[in-house]
Parts: C-alpha cells; sequence; structure tokens
C-alpha cells in the first residue's frame, strides 16, 4: 500500500495532551488539599466531586501514546526509534526524578517505607525500579513504565518492519494473547501484555491507521472492542480513595466513552479549526508537568498549608507546576535533546558499519594477470 502524503503536524493532540496532564494535575492537587474520598468533597464544592475522576487523563493518555508511537515508528529501524524515545523521555525525567529528591528531603518524607530518598534515587533514574521492585519516587511514573512495555512490543514491529497488513495483525494479535494471558492467569505474559491497558494503545493504533489509510469496518470493529475491553477493565481499578457507590461504574464509563470518541474525532480530520501554534507550545509542556506536578504540589502543601486557604494554595501550586514545567522544557529538556540526539545517531551510524561484513578483494583470474604481463 503506497502511504499517502504526509499531512500537517496534529496539533489538536497537544491539545489533548496537555488537557489530559492538567486533568491529573488537579485530580492529584485536590485530593492532596480537600482530602480523598466523597466525603471530602465539600471541602472544595463543585471542583473535588469532578477532578475525583481525573486519574481517566490517564486513560486518554494511552489512547494518545498509541496513535502518535505508531506514526512515529512508521518507515524507521528499531536504532532510529530507540534513538528517539530515548532522547524523547529521558532528559526531562532525570530532572523530575532528580527534583523529587530534593523535595522529599525538603520536607523530611520519603517514598520508600523504612529506608531515605537516597534509596530508590538511583534506581528510578533507570525508570526500571518498579521492574525490580523498588517504589517509584512519584506515584505518577508508574505510566511510564507500562508506556515502556508498549515501545519494547512496538520495537518488535518495528524490527518486523511496520505495513498496513502488520500493524492489523499486531494489533489483533496482542488483544487476544492479553485476555488469553488473563484467563490462563499467566502472570508473566499478562505483565508483558498489560492486560489491563493493552486495549487502549491498540485503539490508539488503530485510530491511527484511520486517520492515516482511512476508515474501514475491521478497523471501527477493532477501536469498537478496545473500547469495549477498556471500560470493564477501568471499572475494575477502583480504589479505597476513589470508591464512590453508584457512581463510579457510570463515571467511569462516561469518560472513558468521552476519550475514545475524541480520539475518533481526530482519526476522521473533524478538528479543522484547531490550527493555532499555541497548542504547541502546550503540547511540549505537557510531559515535563506530568512529571513535576506531584513534587511541586507535595512540597509546597507541606510547607504553605498552614498559611494559605485551600484555593489560594490550589492556584499557588498550579501555577507553580506550570512555571517549572516550562522552565524544564525550555532549558534541561530541549538543551539536551539537542545534546544526545546526534551523539546517539553517530553511535548508531558506527554500529551499523561495524556491523556489515567486510568488503573482501576479489583476486583476478590468473589468466587475466599473464595477459597484463
Amino acid at each position: 500500500m503506497t502511504p499517502p502524503v504526509a499531512r500537517p503536524r496534529l496539533v489538536e493532540l497537544d491539545l489533548l495532551r496537555f488537557v489530559a496532564a492538567v486533568v491529573v494535575m488537579l485530580h492529584h492537587f485536590v485530593g492532596r488539599i480537600a482530602g480523598w474520598g466523597v466525603e471530602n468533597h465539600h471541602n472544595m464544592p463543585f471542583l473535588a466531586p469532578v477532578t475525583h475522576f481525573g486519574n481517566l487523563g490517564v486513560d486518554l493518555f494511552f489512547l494518545i501514546s498509541g496513535f502518535v508511537i505508531l506514526m512515529s515508528a512508521w518507515g524507521r529501524g528499531v536504532g532510529d526509534f530507540a534513538v528517539s524515545r530515548t532522547v524523547r523521555i529521558f532528559p526531562a525525567y532525570w530532572f523530575g526524578v532528580s527534583l523529587s529528591l530534593l523535595g522529599f528531603m525538603a520536607i523530611g518524607q520519603t517514598p520508600a517505607a523504612g529506608h531515605g530518598p537516597l534509596a530508590p534515587y538511583l534506581p528510578n533514574l533507570t525508570m526500571l525500579q518498579t521492574g525490580i521492585g523498588v517504589p517509584s519516587m512519584e506515584n505518577v511514573y508508574w505510566t511510564l513504565w507500562v508506556e515502556l512495555h508498549f515501545y519494547v512490543l512496538i520495537a518488535l514491529l518495528v524490527w518486523r518492519g511496520i505495513t498496513y497488513e502488520r500493524c492489523v495483525a499486531f494489533m489483533v494479535g496482542w488483544v487476544l494473547l492479553a485476555v488469553f494471558a488473563q484467563e490462563a492467569d499467566a502472570v508473566p505474559l499478562m505483565a508483558a501484555l498489560m492486560t489491563p491497558w493493552a486495549p487502549y494503545f491498540v485503539a490508539g493504533m488503530a485510530f491511527y491507521l484511520i486517520h492515516r489509510f482511512g476508515p474501514n469496518l475491521l478497523l471501527w470493529l477493532i477501536a469498537s472492542g478496545c473500547w469495549a475491553l477498556a471500560v470493564d477493565y477501568r471499572q475494575a481499578t477502583v480504589n479505597d480513595d476513589l470508591a464512590w457507590p453508584r457512581v463510579w461504574d457510570a463515571a467511569i464509563t462516561g469518560g472513558v466513552t468521552f476519550a475514545f470518541l475524541i480520539m475518533a474525532l481526530v482519526a476522521t480530520h473533524q478538528f479543522p479549526a484547531v490550527r493555532w501554534r499555541g497548542f504547541t507550545v502546550l503540547g511540549a509542556l505537557t510531559y515535563p508537568l506530568y512529571l513535576v506536578h506531584e513534587s511541586v504540589g507535595r512540597t509546597l502543601d507541606e510547607l504553605l498549608r498552614s498559611h494559605l486557604g485551600r484555593w489560594t494554595l490550589l492556584a499557588v501550586s498550579c501555577a507553580a507546576a506550570l512555571l517549572c514545567a516550562y522552565l524544564v522544557q525550555r532549558f534541561v529538556e530541549e538543551p539536551l535533546q539537542r545534546w544526545m540526539k546526534p551523539k546517539l545517531k553517530a553511535v548508531l551510524t558506527r554500529s551499523r558499519q561495524r556491523s556489515r561484513p567486510p568488503v573482501r578483494r576479489q583476486t583476478p583470474p590468473r589468466s587475466t594477470v599473464e595477459a597484463a604481463r
């Protein structure tokens, strides 16, 4: 299949990513300031009942990730894909982990019971801490571990060579194997395939294929099936802090459905008016904001709670988190990406050159040598 002409940047995805990050931030800030649970909603009326379900911003993140990562991986080799992901996720992450360490030290707390904040710091820098049982410096890092699983799976597809047909087979196979693994209680396979979150990434990939090649019944069936699975999985993730009898199921179903519908609109080019370049700036702030907001919010809450009212503290925390995200993006993320990318690409080029078999000189036939004499 001949790929269509490249389209302009999808700034609507930048906007959606930023909105998702803000929703997650408000979920954490309001929950901490007002108190978790339905019984504390009166402390910040009107806002707390809404932000109670702000963790659904993660669902939108995973859908967008499936869309964007497939788009960015298309036509690349495994090495190029690995370089692009490394440069994209680690510079801001390293700063975020270090900021978390400083924040915990400033308020005398730790993310690891029985240990100081320095103990989990080094494992967290690798982003592999969850795999070895070390607590994350910030709770939000669990999504990065899920994303890392997705990158590994996509790398396998990239290694095989991305085509439309292979994408469809990969998507359907992933969902089916994830469900079979759950049925068999095959914990290692469930961990590798991320059973509860696979529908989001697969649906995001389906939406990208719809966006790039046009809709068809098969892709809509894949996306719809993933939506049905995602709703069921998400309803099972309620924890004690967020339990809301007779409300949780309906709100989760509505929130997940809304996220899928928004991505369906993106896939079918229904945002022609969303072209403001400022959305690209907001999109650039999304990842740093997601990484640092908990560190900033927790530190300010501990230091200022006794001096400020709830609403003032919320406003100050949001403003500080946004400012910190901008500074990280401008003075940490961008410079480190510019420094790392050419160096990693140079290493990749040298590796490719060294892996090529040496060119052997062919000895001319003896008759040719004698004739030359």
